[in-house]
């Protein structure tokens, strides 16, 4: 633990923003790239295959190197792995910035997730262990900004450093942040406890197996065809040994990669689930509109991230106001509010059309984002209140890890059950339809047309498709929605985080 009492408020201050700039920069570069995919290619000579490598290595390193983070913050000291961490991504940045072939940003992708890994666990614990108990959901509010802005403003930052400047400013926009926070953290960060807990190879070699493996059916699950690819097949046998291998091993070792003990804790546990959830409906949810918005509606980049702004200002304005009530309610009453606001934004989003107007886009959004700002705040807090404190750094790797794999499998899922819903839909709107029942409703026939007997039916396959692409992103809407309603009756589960009478005075 850092030693609170003894930080100046101050130089406290200090510490937050310089490790909430370390967060920030971890996780706007999950998903900033992703609009720079397609100038990549042409600039790396790459097809759209390879470069997906781009992100896939950058999500699969990060997070096999958020695993270790507890035992090397106890090993080393939490101020030295922050400092290495913030230094190296920073430098890594730069140099995929730089990078001449694809070859060279696979690479520094790698490099980059090795180094950002530790970034977002070591932050929320840090700012757990600099601020009184009292003081934790004010110091979670300004830590889930970081966490929940950086997947929304991603995109929309992206997409304008792309468009006006070029796809290597989506990197080296990290380089002055990076420099900020260092210096913040080498000239303010106290250092914490050490330990010399052994360090159990076996269980992190399995483990990490088990997480690249997941990690790669859920990024090349979709475009591989699934089980039908002996890629896919050969991540599943060695994803199911590698996990057999560690629950055994974990079992019979005295000192475990990830403590058994910590997972004892009821909060813990059900915290761990609940942002398995949030991570899948919060990035599922951004992962779908935009294609939403450019392949059927028509609107430009530019002006996708514009309507999808207001949901990071939702997120913001929820953190604001959380920050201020938390200490003085039961925040298990904030989650439930924050799960039913979600759900409400998700009933919005089910009843959309390809000509809804950006108002109701801007206002699901908002009520979205508010609601998720209810969420993710009293969660994080709430989740370690009972946590026995030498667990938390460990903890928070877990969290981040959680975090993570939901996010990937949001996206994931969200993709393949549009396909699937797509062409259910699509097989559904056109077995009524043949030459015979369209051709009576055209003005005049395809040969005097001039364009040829198969053209009228192409465009209607066409706006077939359209159509039933439209339903399948409603059909996933609906989904979403009934994910998260179902999460409600485990709010009452929680222990909750009860105010003291000093917090209500």
């Amino acid at each position: 633990m850092l030693p609170a009492a003894g930080l100046a408020p101050g130089k406290k201050h200090i510490v937050t923003a310089a490790v909430m700039l370390a967060t920030i920069i971890q996780v706007l570069d999950t998903t900033i790239a992703n609009v720079a995919l397609p100038h990549m290619m042409g600039s790396l000579m790459a097809t759209q295959d390879q470069v997906s490598w781009v992100l896939t290595s950058y999500i699969v390193a990060s997070a096999i190197m958020t695993l270790p983070t507890g035992w090397l913050a106890g090993r080393f000291g939490r101020k030295t792995i922050l400092l290495i961490s913030v230094a190296g991504f920073t430098l890594t940045s730069v140099l995929c910035g730089l990078a001449a072939s694809l070859d060279q940003m696979v690479l520094f992708r790698v490099l980059q997730g090795v180094f950002g890994a530790a970034l977002v666990p070591l932050s929320q614990s840090t700012l757990l262990d600099i601020n009184e108990r009292k003081d934790h959901p004010q110091a979670m509010a300004v830590w889930g900004m970081g966490v929940m802005l950086g997947p929304i403003v991603g995109p929309s930052l992206g997409g304008y450093l792309t468009e006006y400047y070029t796809w290597r400013y989506v990197f080296y926009i990290n380089l002055p942040l990076g420099v900020f926070s260092l210096l913040g953290l080498l000239l303010y960060l106290p250092e914490g406890q050490k330990s010399d807990r052994p360090f159990d190879k076996l269980g992190f070699l399995t483990l990490s197996l088990c997480i690249a493996c997941l990690q790669l059916i859920m990024d090349r699950g979709e475009s591989q065809d699934w089980l039908d690819s002996t890629e896919i097949r050969l991540y599943v046998a060695l994803l199911l040994a590698a996990l057999w291998m560690y629950l055994v091993h974990t079992f019979h070792t005295p000192h475990p990669f990830l403590s058994p003990g910590m997972l004892r804790d009821k909060n813990l546990r059900l915290g761990l689930f609940f942002m398995l959830v949030v991570g899948m409906i919060l990035l599922g949810t951004m992962a779908l509109m935009p294609p939403f918005m450019q392949n059927l509606m028509g609107y430009s980049v530019l002006d996708v991230g514009l309507i999808l702004a207001p949901r990071g200002c939702g997120t913001l304005l929820a953190m604001m106001i959380v920050s201020r009530v938390a200490t003085r309610m039961d925040q298990r009453w904030l989650i439930l509010g924050g799960l039913l606001l979600t759900a409400a934004a998700l009933h919005m989003m089910r009843d959309f059309s390809t000509f809804v107007p950006a108002s109701d886009i801007v206002l699901s959004g908002l009520i979205q984002g508010f609601g998720l700002g209810f969420v993710f705040i009293p969660l994080s807090t709430v989740s370690y209140t009972t946590l026995d404190a030498r667990y938390r750094a460990e903890a928070a790797s877990l969290f981040s890890l959680i975090r993570n794999m939901g996010s990937s499998l949001g996206v994931s899922a969200a993709f393949l059950l549009l396909t699937r819903s797509t062409a259910t839909q699509h097989a559904y709107l056109s077995e009524t339809i043949t030459a015979q029942t369209l051709l009576p409703t055209l003005p005049v026939t395809p040969e005097q047309s001039g364009l040829g007997a198969s053209v009228p039916l192409q465009l209607l396959d066409l706006e077939i498709t359209r159509q039933a692409m439209t339903i399948g992103y409603l059909n996933d809407f609906t989904l979403m929605m009934w994910v998260v309603l179902a999460l409600v009756p485990l709010v009452f589960v929680l222990s909750g985080s009860r105010p003291s009478p000093a917090a209500k005075a």
